[in-house]
Protein backbone atom coordinates (compact mmCIF):
# COMPACT_ATOMS: atom_id res chain seq x y z
CA UNK A 1 0.00 0.00 0.00
CA UNK A 2 1.35 3.69 -0.61
CA UNK A 3 0.58 7.01 0.22
CA UNK A 4 0.66 9.49 -2.45
CA UNK A 5 1.80 13.11 -1.06
CA UNK A 6 0.99 15.88 -3.85
CA UNK A 7 1.89 19.42 -2.90
CA UNK A 8 3.66 22.45 -4.74
CA UNK A 9 5.88 23.57 -1.55
CA UNK A 10 8.90 21.51 -1.61
CA UNK A 11 9.88 21.75 2.36
CA UNK A 12 6.36 20.74 3.14
CA UNK A 13 6.43 17.85 0.70
CA UNK A 14 9.99 16.82 2.08
CA UNK A 15 8.66 16.98 5.70
CA UNK A 16 5.03 14.97 5.47
CA UNK A 17 7.19 12.41 3.04
CA UNK A 18 9.42 11.87 6.20
CA UNK A 19 6.98 11.59 8.71
CA UNK A 20 5.28 8.84 7.62
CA UNK A 21 8.46 6.89 6.05
CA UNK A 22 9.61 6.96 9.67
CA UNK A 23 5.95 5.46 10.69
CA UNK A 24 7.06 2.70 8.34
CA UNK A 25 4.79 3.69 5.04
CA UNK A 26 5.59 3.72 1.27
CA UNK A 27 5.49 6.77 0.16
CA UNK A 28 5.61 8.26 -3.37
CA UNK A 29 5.99 12.42 -3.60
CA UNK A 30 5.28 14.85 -6.28
CA UNK A 31 4.66 18.43 -6.94
CA UNK A 32 3.00 17.54 -10.30
CA UNK A 33 -1.12 16.28 -9.69
CA UNK A 34 -0.78 15.49 -13.44
CA UNK A 35 1.45 12.98 -12.90
CA UNK A 36 -0.24 11.70 -9.76
CA UNK A 37 -3.05 11.18 -11.99
CA UNK A 38 -0.97 8.84 -14.12
CA UNK A 39 -0.43 6.48 -11.60
CA UNK A 40 -3.97 5.88 -10.30
CA UNK A 41 -6.47 3.42 -11.71
CA UNK A 42 -9.07 0.61 -10.32
CA UNK A 43 -6.85 -1.42 -8.59
CA UNK A 44 -4.08 1.06 -7.46
CA UNK A 45 -3.20 0.09 -3.90
CA UNK A 46 -2.80 2.99 -1.82
CA UNK A 47 -4.56 6.47 -0.59
CA UNK A 48 -3.67 9.99 -2.25
CA UNK A 49 -2.78 13.01 -0.09
CA UNK A 50 -2.64 16.86 -1.68
CA UNK A 51 -2.83 20.17 -0.98
CA UNK A 52 -5.66 22.29 -1.93
CA UNK A 53 -4.47 25.19 -3.21
CA UNK A 54 -1.77 24.65 -6.39
CA UNK A 55 -1.40 25.86 -9.97
CA UNK A 56 -3.03 24.51 -13.06
CA UNK A 57 -5.21 21.93 -10.89
CA UNK A 58 -6.06 22.91 -7.23
CA UNK A 59 -7.41 19.99 -4.80
CA UNK A 60 -10.91 19.92 -5.31
CA UNK A 61 -10.07 19.68 -9.24
CA UNK A 62 -7.70 16.48 -8.49
CA UNK A 63 -10.53 15.34 -6.17
CA UNK A 64 -13.05 15.11 -8.80
CA UNK A 65 -10.14 13.53 -11.40
CA UNK A 66 -9.36 10.28 -9.02
CA UNK A 67 -13.21 9.78 -7.95
CA UNK A 68 -13.35 9.86 -11.93
CA UNK A 69 -10.43 7.00 -12.23
CA UNK A 70 -11.78 5.46 -8.66
CA UNK A 71 -14.31 6.46 -6.56
CA UNK A 72 -13.26 4.70 -3.79
CA UNK A 73 -9.45 5.89 -3.83
CA UNK A 74 -9.23 8.14 -0.28
CA UNK A 75 -8.44 11.40 -0.97
CA UNK A 76 -7.16 13.56 1.55
CA UNK A 77 -7.36 17.10 1.52
CA UNK A 78 -5.12 19.55 3.35
CA UNK A 79 -4.58 23.37 3.11
CA UNK A 80 -3.54 26.04 5.27
CA UNK A 81 -6.02 28.43 4.49
CA UNK A 82 -9.56 25.89 5.63
CA UNK A 83 -12.49 27.16 7.27
CA UNK A 84 -15.90 25.19 7.82
CA UNK A 85 -17.37 26.11 4.07
CA UNK A 86 -14.36 24.27 2.80
CA UNK A 87 -14.51 21.89 5.06
CA UNK A 88 -17.77 21.24 3.88
CA UNK A 89 -17.30 21.41 0.37
CA UNK A 90 -14.03 18.64 0.55
CA UNK A 91 -16.75 16.42 2.43
CA UNK A 92 -19.51 16.99 -0.48
CA UNK A 93 -16.70 16.44 -2.90
CA UNK A 94 -16.22 13.00 -1.79
CA UNK A 95 -12.88 13.46 0.01
CA UNK A 96 -11.94 10.89 2.89
CA UNK A 97 -10.76 13.51 5.15
CA UNK A 98 -9.74 17.21 5.38
CA UNK A 99 -6.63 18.23 7.32
CA UNK A 100 -5.81 21.86 8.20
CA UNK A 101 -2.08 23.01 7.77
CA UNK A 102 0.53 22.72 9.83
CA UNK A 103 -1.10 19.61 10.16
CA UNK A 104 0.30 17.84 13.57
CA UNK A 105 2.49 14.90 12.91
CA UNK A 106 0.52 12.21 14.77
CA UNK A 107 -2.88 13.34 13.29
CA UNK A 108 -0.99 12.59 9.70
CA UNK A 109 -0.20 9.39 10.55
CA UNK A 110 -3.78 8.18 11.70
CA UNK A 111 -5.73 9.95 8.75
CA UNK A 112 -3.37 7.97 6.56
CA UNK A 113 -3.10 4.52 8.10
CA UNK A 114 -7.03 4.53 8.12
CA UNK A 115 -7.19 5.50 5.16
CA UNK A 116 -5.00 3.10 3.99
CA UNK A 117 -6.83 0.29 5.56
CA UNK A 118 -9.91 1.31 3.90
CA UNK A 119 -8.40 1.18 0.92
CA UNK A 120 -7.08 -1.99 1.56
CA UNK A 121 -10.81 -3.30 2.38
CA UNK A 122 -12.22 -2.06 -0.98
CA UNK A 123 -9.53 -3.90 -2.75
CA UNK A 124 -10.01 -7.02 -1.15
CA UNK A 125 -13.82 -6.84 -1.61
CA UNK A 126 -13.09 -6.36 -5.15
CA UNK A 127 -11.25 -9.65 -5.53
CA UNK A 128 -13.26 -11.35 -3.59
CA UNK A 129 -16.92 -10.47 -5.70
CA UNK A 130 -14.44 -10.52 -9.06
CA UNK A 131 -13.68 -14.39 -7.66
CA UNK A 132 -17.10 -15.20 -6.67
CA UNK A 133 -18.08 -14.20 -10.37
CA UNK A 134 -15.88 -16.69 -11.10
CA UNK A 135 -18.93 -19.20 -10.59
CA UNK A 136 -17.50 -22.77 -9.38
CA UNK A 137 -14.00 -22.14 -9.40
CA UNK A 138 -12.33 -22.95 -6.39
CA UNK A 139 -11.35 -19.79 -5.42
CA UNK A 140 -14.65 -19.22 -4.96
CA UNK A 141 -15.35 -21.66 -2.82
CA UNK A 142 -12.47 -22.26 -0.74
CA UNK A 143 -11.96 -17.94 -0.11
CA UNK A 144 -8.50 -17.29 1.66
CA UNK A 145 -5.46 -16.03 0.62
CA UNK A 146 -3.16 -17.38 3.45
CA UNK A 147 -0.48 -19.57 2.35
CA UNK A 148 -2.57 -22.89 4.00
CA UNK A 149 -5.67 -22.17 2.35
CA UNK A 150 -3.57 -21.76 -1.30
CA UNK A 151 -1.83 -25.31 0.15
CA UNK A 152 -5.49 -26.97 0.77
CA UNK A 153 -6.86 -25.18 -2.68
CA UNK A 154 -3.68 -27.00 -4.48
CA UNK A 155 -4.38 -30.22 -2.56
CA UNK A 156 -8.54 -30.45 -3.45
CA UNK A 157 -7.55 -29.20 -7.73
CA UNK A 158 -4.89 -32.73 -7.46
CA UNK A 159 -7.18 -34.97 -6.04
CA UNK A 160 -10.28 -33.83 -7.65
CA UNK A 161 -10.16 -36.28 -10.34
CA UNK A 162 -8.03 -38.99 -8.13
CA UNK A 163 -10.07 -42.11 -7.76
CA UNK A 164 -9.02 -42.62 -4.22
CA UNK A 165 -10.52 -42.13 -1.27
CA UNK A 166 -9.72 -39.06 1.21
CA UNK A 167 -10.00 -38.97 4.80
CA UNK A 168 -10.55 -34.54 5.81
CA UNK A 169 -9.02 -34.16 9.21
CA UNK A 170 -10.12 -30.75 11.12
CA UNK A 171 -11.41 -28.87 13.71
CA UNK A 172 -15.11 -28.25 14.18
CA UNK A 173 -16.17 -25.53 11.95
CA UNK A 174 -13.35 -25.53 9.39
CA UNK A 175 -15.29 -26.76 6.31
CA UNK A 176 -14.88 -30.25 5.96
CA UNK A 177 -18.35 -30.29 3.64
CA UNK A 178 -17.39 -27.61 1.80
CA UNK A 179 -14.28 -29.93 1.14
CA UNK A 180 -15.70 -32.61 0.21
CA UNK A 181 -18.34 -30.66 -2.01
CA UNK A 182 -15.14 -29.07 -4.03
CA UNK A 183 -13.77 -32.36 -4.51
CA UNK A 184 -16.63 -33.69 -6.28
CA UNK A 185 -17.95 -30.71 -7.92
CA UNK A 186 -14.21 -30.43 -9.30
CA UNK A 187 -14.24 -33.61 -10.73
CA UNK A 188 -14.87 -36.39 -12.94
CA UNK A 189 -17.97 -37.41 -10.64
CA UNK A 190 -19.47 -34.08 -10.36
CA UNK A 191 -22.61 -35.73 -12.52
CA UNK A 192 -23.24 -37.95 -10.37
CA UNK A 193 -25.19 -37.66 -6.69
CA UNK A 194 -23.21 -36.04 -3.68
CA UNK A 195 -24.50 -37.80 -0.68
CA UNK A 196 -23.70 -36.44 2.62
CA UNK A 197 -24.27 -38.35 6.24
CA UNK A 198 -23.20 -37.55 9.90
CA UNK A 199 -22.23 -40.47 11.66
CA UNK A 200 -22.52 -38.69 14.84
CA UNK A 201 -26.49 -37.32 13.83
CA UNK A 202 -27.68 -40.63 13.69
CA UNK A 203 -28.91 -43.36 16.19
CA UNK A 204 -27.15 -46.85 16.06
CA UNK A 205 -30.55 -48.82 15.17
CA UNK A 206 -31.00 -47.25 11.38
CA UNK A 207 -27.52 -46.06 10.41
CA UNK A 208 -26.83 -49.55 8.95
CA UNK A 209 -30.21 -49.40 7.35
CA UNK A 210 -29.08 -45.48 6.03
CA UNK A 211 -25.98 -46.67 4.77
CA UNK A 212 -26.84 -49.74 2.72
CA UNK A 213 -31.09 -49.81 2.60
CA UNK A 214 -33.47 -52.29 3.36
CA UNK A 215 -35.55 -55.09 1.64
CA UNK A 216 -39.28 -54.96 2.67
CA UNK A 217 -40.25 -57.10 5.61
CA UNK A 218 -36.27 -57.09 6.85
CA UNK A 219 -37.12 -55.67 10.18
CA UNK A 220 -40.84 -54.16 11.86
CA UNK A 221 -41.53 -51.12 9.14
CA UNK A 222 -39.49 -51.76 6.75
CA UNK A 223 -42.92 -51.89 4.59
CA UNK A 224 -41.11 -51.45 1.04
CA UNK A 225 -37.09 -51.57 -0.51
CA UNK A 226 -35.23 -48.86 0.36
CA UNK A 227 -32.31 -47.16 -1.50
CA UNK A 228 -29.37 -46.39 0.98
CA UNK A 229 -26.92 -43.63 1.27
CA UNK A 230 -23.94 -45.94 -0.55
CA UNK A 231 -26.43 -47.32 -3.19
CA UNK A 232 -27.74 -43.79 -4.33
CA UNK A 233 -23.91 -42.10 -4.07
CA UNK A 234 -22.93 -44.89 -6.85
CA UNK A 235 -21.33 -43.20 -9.63
CA UNK A 236 -20.89 -40.06 -7.24
CA UNK A 237 -19.50 -38.99 -3.75
CA UNK A 238 -20.27 -40.26 -0.37
CA UNK A 239 -19.31 -37.84 2.28
CA UNK A 240 -19.24 -39.56 5.87
CA UNK A 241 -18.81 -36.73 8.41
CA UNK A 242 -17.54 -37.32 11.95
CA UNK A 243 -16.52 -41.13 11.05
CA UNK A 244 -15.22 -41.48 14.53
CA UNK A 245 -18.99 -42.28 15.91
CA UNK A 246 -19.46 -44.98 13.17
CA UNK A 247 -20.63 -47.76 15.35
CA UNK A 248 -17.89 -50.65 15.51
CA UNK A 249 -20.02 -53.55 14.11
CA UNK A 250 -20.74 -51.20 11.47
CA UNK A 251 -17.08 -49.87 10.86
CA UNK A 252 -16.29 -53.80 9.57
CA UNK A 253 -19.48 -53.64 6.78
CA UNK A 254 -17.96 -50.83 6.02
CA UNK A 255 -14.59 -51.44 5.30
CA UNK A 256 -15.55 -54.42 3.20
CA UNK A 257 -17.11 -51.89 1.27
CA UNK A 258 -14.38 -49.41 0.35
CA UNK A 259 -12.35 -52.71 -0.37
CA UNK A 260 -14.58 -54.74 -2.77
CA UNK A 261 -16.88 -52.18 -3.44
CA UNK A 262 -20.32 -54.12 -3.10
CA UNK A 263 -23.19 -53.66 -0.51
CA UNK A 264 -26.25 -56.21 0.27
CA UNK A 265 -29.36 -54.32 1.10
CA UNK A 266 -30.39 -55.41 4.97
CA UNK A 267 -32.39 -58.18 4.41
CA UNK A 268 -31.35 -58.74 1.52
CA UNK A 269 -28.62 -61.69 -0.69
CA UNK A 270 -28.23 -60.01 -3.88
CA UNK A 271 -24.86 -58.43 -4.02
CA UNK A 272 -24.71 -54.83 -5.71
CA UNK A 273 -21.66 -53.41 -7.26
CA UNK A 274 -20.90 -49.80 -6.28
CA UNK A 275 -18.80 -47.30 -8.47
CA UNK A 276 -18.33 -44.35 -5.48
CA UNK A 277 -15.79 -42.44 -4.01
CA UNK A 278 -16.48 -42.23 -0.36
CA UNK A 279 -14.59 -38.91 2.08
CA UNK A 280 -14.64 -39.30 5.24
CA UNK A 281 -14.47 -36.67 7.33
CA UNK A 282 -13.20 -36.44 11.51
CA UNK A 283 -12.13 -33.94 13.94
CA UNK A 284 -10.20 -36.63 16.40
CA UNK A 285 -6.91 -38.38 15.95
CA UNK A 286 -8.37 -42.04 14.59
CA UNK A 287 -4.74 -43.74 14.63
CA UNK A 288 -5.11 -43.12 18.85
CA UNK A 289 -8.48 -43.98 18.66
CA UNK A 290 -7.60 -47.50 16.89
CA UNK A 291 -5.12 -47.34 19.92
CA UNK A 292 -7.80 -47.21 22.57
CA UNK A 293 -10.06 -49.66 21.09
CA UNK A 294 -12.57 -47.29 19.71
CA UNK A 295 -11.86 -47.39 16.29
CA UNK A 296 -11.04 -50.23 14.03
CA UNK A 297 -7.61 -49.68 12.92
CA UNK A 298 -7.95 -51.44 9.50
CA UNK A 299 -10.51 -49.33 8.15
CA UNK A 300 -8.19 -46.16 9.49
CA UNK A 301 -5.30 -47.62 6.81
CA UNK A 302 -8.12 -48.21 4.57
CA UNK A 303 -9.67 -44.72 4.81
CA UNK A 304 -6.11 -42.65 5.07
CA UNK A 305 -4.80 -43.32 1.81
CA UNK A 306 -4.66 -39.84 1.46
CA UNK A 307 -5.29 -37.19 4.48
CA UNK A 308 -5.98 -33.84 3.90
CA UNK A 309 -5.75 -31.26 6.50
CA UNK A 310 -8.05 -28.34 7.39
CA UNK A 311 -6.29 -25.73 8.71
CA UNK A 312 -7.94 -24.04 11.89
CA UNK A 313 -9.02 -20.57 11.15
CA UNK A 314 -6.60 -19.33 14.06
CA UNK A 315 -3.72 -20.32 11.88
CA UNK A 316 -4.82 -18.15 9.00
CA UNK A 317 -6.20 -14.83 10.82
CA UNK A 318 -5.42 -13.01 7.40
CA UNK A 319 -8.20 -14.38 5.92
CA UNK A 320 -10.97 -13.38 8.39
CA UNK A 321 -11.43 -10.34 6.27
CA UNK A 322 -11.99 -11.82 3.17
CA UNK A 323 -14.68 -14.02 4.81
CA UNK A 324 -16.14 -11.98 6.59
CA UNK A 325 -16.94 -9.64 3.73
CA UNK A 326 -18.31 -12.84 1.91
CA UNK A 327 -20.30 -13.85 4.85
CA UNK A 328 -21.54 -10.49 5.33
CA UNK A 329 -22.83 -9.88 1.67
CA UNK A 330 -24.63 -13.27 1.44
CA UNK A 331 -26.38 -12.67 5.22
CA UNK A 332 -27.37 -8.94 3.79
CA UNK A 333 -28.76 -10.54 0.83
CA UNK A 334 -30.55 -12.72 2.58
CA UNK A 335 -32.32 -10.11 5.08
CA UNK A 336 -32.72 -7.72 2.32
CA UNK A 337 -30.53 -5.05 3.22
CA UNK A 338 -27.35 -3.37 3.04
CA UNK A 339 -24.27 -5.20 3.78
CA UNK A 340 -22.88 -2.83 7.28
CA UNK A 341 -19.40 -1.16 6.60
CA UNK A 342 -16.90 -2.80 8.75
CA UNK A 343 -14.06 -0.18 11.22
CA UNK A 344 -10.57 -0.94 11.90
CA UNK A 345 -11.78 -1.46 15.54
CA UNK A 346 -14.52 -4.10 14.58
CA UNK A 347 -11.38 -5.81 12.61
CA UNK A 348 -8.71 -5.53 15.45
CA UNK A 349 -11.30 -7.86 17.73
CA UNK A 350 -11.86 -10.40 15.54
CA UNK A 351 -8.63 -10.58 14.41
CA UNK A 352 -7.81 -11.42 17.88
CA UNK A 353 -10.54 -13.32 18.58
CA UNK A 354 -9.22 -17.08 18.96
CA UNK A 355 -11.71 -18.77 16.89
CA UNK A 356 -12.92 -21.75 18.69
CA UNK A 357 -15.28 -22.85 16.34
CA UNK A 358 -13.73 -21.40 12.81
CA UNK A 359 -15.23 -20.79 10.17
CA UNK A 360 -18.65 -21.93 11.20
CA UNK A 361 -18.18 -19.33 14.25
CA UNK A 362 -17.35 -16.51 11.48
CA UNK A 363 -20.48 -17.09 9.26
CA UNK A 364 -22.53 -16.57 12.43
CA UNK A 365 -20.63 -13.37 13.69
CA UNK A 366 -21.41 -11.94 10.25
CA UNK A 367 -24.89 -13.08 10.29
CA UNK A 368 -25.52 -11.11 13.88
CA UNK A 369 -23.55 -8.15 12.37
CA UNK A 370 -25.58 -8.10 9.03
CA UNK A 371 -28.68 -7.83 11.60
CA UNK A 372 -27.32 -4.77 13.54
CA UNK A 373 -25.80 -6.77 16.48
CA UNK A 374 -22.70 -4.45 16.54
CA UNK A 375 -19.44 -6.55 15.24
CA UNK A 376 -21.53 -9.84 16.38
CA UNK A 377 -19.57 -11.34 18.91
CA UNK A 378 -21.33 -12.50 21.82
CA UNK A 379 -19.02 -11.65 24.53
CA UNK A 380 -18.67 -8.39 24.59
CA UNK A 381 -16.07 -5.84 23.78
CA UNK A 382 -12.53 -6.17 24.20
CA UNK A 383 -11.75 -5.34 27.40
CA UNK A 384 -8.29 -4.37 29.17
CA UNK A 385 -7.15 -5.39 32.84
CA UNK A 386 -9.28 -2.80 34.67
CA UNK A 387 -12.52 -4.24 32.60
CA UNK A 388 -12.74 -0.63 30.78
CA UNK A 389 -12.63 -0.94 26.57
CA UNK A 390 -9.05 -1.43 25.69
CA UNK A 391 -7.51 1.47 23.70
CA UNK A 392 -7.98 0.85 19.36
CA UNK A 393 -3.88 1.37 19.59
CA UNK A 394 -2.87 -1.11 22.21
CA UNK A 395 -5.53 -3.67 20.38
CA UNK A 396 -3.55 -3.01 16.70
CA UNK A 397 0.18 -3.38 18.33
CA UNK A 398 -0.98 -6.50 19.88
CA UNK A 399 -2.54 -7.81 16.74
CA UNK A 400 0.60 -6.76 14.60
CA UNK A 401 2.97 -8.13 17.23
CA UNK A 402 1.10 -11.51 17.15
CA UNK A 403 0.93 -11.53 13.15
CA UNK A 404 4.66 -10.33 13.01
CA UNK A 405 5.73 -13.18 15.08
CA UNK A 406 3.53 -15.62 13.15
CA UNK A 407 5.21 -14.60 9.64
CA UNK A 408 8.56 -14.88 11.16
CA UNK A 409 7.66 -18.36 12.30
CA UNK A 410 6.28 -19.85 8.91
CA UNK A 411 9.53 -18.41 7.85
CA UNK A 412 11.95 -19.88 9.75
CA UNK A 413 13.10 -16.98 11.30
CA UNK A 414 14.22 -15.44 7.96
CA UNK A 415 14.11 -12.28 8.51
CA UNK A 416 14.45 -11.19 4.47
CA UNK A 417 11.67 -13.81 3.44
CA UNK A 418 9.82 -12.72 5.98
CA UNK A 419 9.71 -9.23 5.43
CA UNK A 420 9.11 -10.08 1.61
CA UNK A 421 6.33 -11.88 2.39
CA UNK A 422 5.10 -8.95 4.23
CA UNK A 423 5.32 -6.65 1.46
CA UNK A 424 7.75 -4.49 4.10
CA UNK A 425 11.18 -3.14 3.17
CA UNK A 426 13.44 -4.79 5.66
CA UNK A 427 14.71 -2.45 7.62
CA UNK A 428 10.73 -1.31 8.66
CA UNK A 429 10.43 -5.18 10.04
CA UNK A 430 13.56 -4.66 12.22
CA UNK A 431 11.84 -1.89 13.54
CA UNK A 432 8.95 -3.27 14.36
CA UNK A 433 10.87 -6.60 15.40
CA UNK A 434 12.49 -3.86 18.18
CA UNK A 435 8.95 -2.35 18.80
CA UNK A 436 7.63 -5.59 19.61
CA UNK A 437 10.62 -6.62 22.02
CA UNK A 438 11.63 -9.88 19.40
CA UNK A 439 15.35 -9.64 19.52
CA UNK A 440 17.17 -9.68 15.98
CA UNK A 441 19.93 -12.01 17.08
CA UNK A 442 17.08 -14.97 17.40
CA UNK A 443 16.61 -14.72 13.75
CA UNK A 444 18.81 -15.25 10.59
CA UNK A 445 19.03 -12.64 7.99
CA UNK A 446 18.29 -14.69 4.88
Amino acid sequence: MTVLLIDDDHEVLDASRQTLELEGFAVEATTSPADALDRLGPSWPGVVVTDVRMPVLDGFALLERVRAADPEVPVVLVTGHGDIAMAMRAVRGGAYDFIEKPAEPSHLVEVVRRALEHRRLVLENRSLRAQLAGGGSLEARIIGRSAAIERLRTAVAGLADAEVDVLLFGETGTGKELIARSLHDAGRRRAGNFVALNCGALPDTIIESELFGHEPGAFTGAQGRRIGKLEHADSGTLFLDEIESMPMHLQVKLLRVLQERVIERVGGNRPIPLDLRVVAATKVDLLRQAGEGKFREDLYYRLNVVTVPLPPLRERREDVPLLLRHFLDAAAARARRPAPPVDAAALARLAAHGWPGNVRELRNVAERMALGFGDGLAGGPVTGAGGGIEPLAEQMDRIEKQLVEDALARCGGRVGETADKLGITRKTLYLKMRHHGLHRGDFTEE
